[in-house]
């Protein structure tokens, strides 16, 4: 298996997919994975529902803005933010804040462990909320942040250039370049 630096460097967001099953197994770990990531105060403020039916698949991509190859990949995991469960020690910025930032780390993870696992993934984010809880029927008290897409890729995957980590990270103050040196050479895109 990669290291994670490898697997960070070179995921990519995958929209053209082979029409093979996700593997059971490969698909508890992707699961376990994204159950794993931190959380404020390890409340996991966060509900993930694992779609696989074909006609829920099209209807989800058809809520998100009509993102027909959404329906290619096998398995769409549709990551639902939980804020009350965060609002309960958080109060309003757990509801606001720290649910999505739970929901949207897990999410992370499940790509990352999918990529490692051989398995392409996009990450979703356009859609219309009401639409996605209602296909998955979600109680009306989530919020959508994410759906990933997983599924083995087909064809090539294309490389996309990244910005220059000078033009927006910062040393000590905004605005002050952090100086770097290139650690992950042949492994990045362009630009980092």
């Amino acid at each position: 298996m990669p290291d994670i630096f490898e697997v960070m460097a070179r995921r990519r967001s995958v929209r053209r997919y082979s029409g093979e099953e996700v593997d059971e197994r490969d698909l508890n770990l992707i699961l376990e994975a994204a159950c794993s990531a931190p959380s404020a105060g390890n409340l996991q403020a966060y509900e993930i529902v694992v779609v696989r039916d074909r006609r829920r698949r099209m209807e989800l991509a058809r809520a998100s803005l009509n993102q027909m190859f959404m329906a290619q990949a096998p398995v769409h995991l549709v990551f639902l933010a939980y804020p009350s469960r965060s609002a309960a020690i958080y109060g309003r910025r757990g509801a606001r804040l720290y649910s999505l930032q739970d929901a949207t780390i897990a999410a992370t993870f499940a790509m990352l462990a999918a990529h490692a696992l051989g398995y392409g993934t996009c990450w979703v984010g356009a859609f219309h909320d009401e639409e996605v809880l209602r296909i998955v029927g979600a109680p009306d008290d989530r919020i959508p942040v994410a759906i990933i897409t997983v599924g083995r890729p087909e064809g090539s995957i294309l490389t996309t250039s990244r910005l220059k980590m000078e033009s927006f990270v910062f040393e000590e103050e905004h605005g002050r370049p952090f100086r770097h040196r290139a650690m992950m050479k042949g492994l990045i895109r362009p630009g980092c």
